[in-house]
């Protein structure tokens, strides 16, 4: 396998091609294949970007009519025939179903820069500068999404610069079980002399991703909405990796009933995986004045197509959002039994998530990395996360067929049992 030239090329800040050193030349569904003709099963499906898998038959014939027919492929934020169309999709599909009134802004093509966009807007709207976020989160790398970052390997990539704006409060269960977090935020916030600046929002994962799987309890994201409510204090959902029906639904607050003042989408927004990112606002929020925040990707005529393609065909209904909640209740059941036969040979393990956003926390990096590893040589494609990486992360496309996930699961299975014994 030719990798001389990659190699040498490319910057040392690479990542998955560390983990997986192969050259891949094609990929359907939940299959990737490398130039060697190997088949591997995807557990990572491009951290959430492929939610529809690779190359979905449906989303890719939009596409090509998209492209046959001569439309527009940039406009910077010109209005299109497809941005017409993936608004009027959004709002019939998505948005009046589930009661939802929000504007929609288009703030460049990748998470981070809808993040940007949704705090910045929150400091406009409001007139204050703190955004209190969470500990483990993350949000993005770029500065102002850095400032809500928790990981300390992103953080300190700043060359010492100081991140500024945010101040972060304890999620769900980092306390422990027994401990209400918000106990102590509600505190602050009554605190005259806490030392809390007024927030002009909470920005928040109803699960945390690259934190390691860290699920908010349904009453808890119910009872951070009454205090941001009785503080005049937004709240934004990040809805990046844990959106576009990672969790069974649509968007992942879905579960606990709450609407967010803003959502931030990307990574499966456009369901091909074409950047392409929104920022979702309540329409009294939009205090934007025109090219207050600018540049030049400010959605992507190519996403406009997949992504309504995508609603239509997956949305129209509950049949998909009811079979990835199937799926996801396959994988918690392994993923516990697998945490159990850790657990009985020493190694201290639990199972975590929602939907087919899941985890396998085995207590060390180490340990994960030794596990994700062996699944490689083994064909599955499957990574880590948490703030050690400690934690074994499946996010496997929702459409993958029932026998690759059992294979995919199987694999894992017998990986984790070859590294244990």
């Amino acid at each position: 396998m030719q990798t001389q030239t990659l190699e040498r090329m490319e910057s040392n800040v690479r990542t998955y091609s560390r983990s997986f050193p192969v050259v891949f030349t094609k990929a359907m569904n939940a299959r990737l294949t490398d130039e060697n003709g190997r088949e591997y099963i995807d557990f990572l499906a491009g951290a959430g970007t492929l939610n529809y898998g690779h190359n979905n038959p449906h989303l890719k014939q939009a596409l090509l009519d998209y492209l046959a027919s001569d439309g527009i492929v940039h406009g910077l934020d010109f209005w299109t025939a497809a941005k017409r169309d993936y608004l009027e999709t959004l709002e019939e599909v998505i948005l009046k179903p589930r009661g939802l009134d929000y504007k929609i802004q288009l703030p460049g093509p990748t998470g981070t820069n809808a993040v940007e966009a949704a705090i910045r807007l929150a400091r406009v709207a409001k007139g204050r500068h703190n955004i209190v976020t969470f500990t483990n989160g993350f949000h993005g790398v770029t500065m102002g999404s850095l400032a809500t970052t928790g990981n300390r390997k992103f953080r300190e990539a700043t060359g010492g610069i100081p991140l500024q704006g945010a101040a972060f409060m304890p999620f769900d269960g980092y306390l422990g079980e027994n401990t209400d977090t918000l106990d102590y935020f509600e505190k602050l916030l009554a605190d005259k002399s806490g030392g809390l600046d007024t927030p002009a929002a909470v920005i928040i994962e109803t699960v945390q991703g690259e934190g390691g799987i860290n699920v908010a309890g349904l009453e808890w994201l119910k009872r951070l909405e009454k205090i941001c409510r009785s503080n005049d204090i937004l709240l934004i959902v990040d809805d990046i990796q844990a959106g576009c029906g990672r969790t069974g639904k649509f968007f992942s607050f879905e579960h606990a009933g709450i609407t967010p003042d803003i959502v931030t989408n990307s990574k499966s927004l456009s369901g091909f995986g074409l950047p392409f990112a929104h920022v979702l606002m309540r329409p009294e929020l939009d205090k934007w004045k025109p090219g207050q925040y600018n540049g030049t990707f400010r959605g992507f005529n190519l996403a406009f197509a997949t992504a309504a393609a995508a609603m239509r065909q997956y949305w129209s209904d509950d049949t998909f959002e009811r079979d990835v909640q199937r799926k996801g209740d396959i994988v918690a059941d392994r993923f516990k039994k697998i945490a159990a036969w850790l657990t009985e040979h020493g190694v201290e393990a639990t199972e975590r998530g929602r939907g087919l956003m899941r985890g396998i926390d085995v207590g060390t990096g180490d340990i994960a990395d030794k596990i994700t590893g062996k699944a490689f040589e083994n064909g599955l494609v499957i990574e880590t996360s948490g703030q050690d990486g400690e934690v074994v992360k499946c996010l496997c496309p929702l459409t993958i067929p029932d026998e690759d996930l059992q294979q995919g699961l199987d694999i894992l299975e017998e990986s984790v049992k070859q590294v244990i014994a």
